[in-house]
């Protein structure tokens, strides 16, 4: 079966450490291809400060330019808001697919305010990729004493197919303390060199405008 990691976010805009991180958890995890499921919304974030879907689709497509990294706004096709149904009907649309759900430690401190975030947990394995500053907030999370006992060992990662859900890994990467707050204030309108692109979904080839 085809290994597929799956990383969401709002891409807001997509940078050189998420990048860096997906290139890391293929490697590590020995994965076939890797999908950057860009948002087409976050319930979690405020609108007023979200660039325009084309506009993110078209910052991730620059970042993966000569990898296997594949943009998808697959989430708009599938007409889901939240993670949890996306990734049901993934999963449904893609039987002979083996997905695991990669994320940092910054999302996992705060899982416990997504929606159905157990069972996320249950669908697929999940890998966490360590994150400056927030060791001590997901070791005293909600989430992580939940998932405390589905802890398995770095280097049984090789292995990730084979484990039942929920299991959780820690992937050790390099402190990366680049992130996308950083660039939208140091460049607050970026998303206007992107205005006028259109890009193709790397999943579903349908344009985004």
């Amino acid at each position: 079966m085809k290994t597929i990691g799956l990383m969401g976010g709002s891409f807001n805009p997509a940078h050189a450490g998420h990048r860096a991180i997906s290139l890391f958890a293929m490697d590590s995890l020995g994965l076939d291809a890797f999908y950057w499921m860009v948002s087409p919304g976050n319930p979690l974030k405020p609108k007023s400060d979200m660039a325009p879907l084309s506009a993110r689709m078209a910052s991730a497509k620059v970042q993966t330019r000569r990898t296997p990294i594949k943009v998808t706004a697959i989430e708009r096709d599938l007409g889901t808001v939240y993670t949890a149904e996306s990734l049901q009907k993934l999963v449904a649309r893609y039987p002979k697919t083996q997905f695991i759900w990669i994320m940092g430690a910054d999302n996992l401190a705060q899982f416990h305010h997504w929606r159905r975030w157990r069972d996320i947990a249950r669908l697929m394995p999940i890998a966490v990729i360590a994150r400056p500053g927030y060791k001590e907030r997901v070791v005293a999370g909600p989430a992580m004493a939940w998932f405390r006992r589905f802890v398995r060992r770095p280097e049984q990662r090789h292995h990730w197919t084979k484990w039942s859900t929920p299991a959780l890994v820690f992937l050790r990467f390099r402190p990366d303390p680049r992130s996308a707050t950083a660039l939208r204030r140091a460049d607050p309108y970026w998303f206007h060199r992107y205005k006028e692109l259109g890009t193709r979904d790397g999943v579903t080839r349908n344009i985004v405008l």
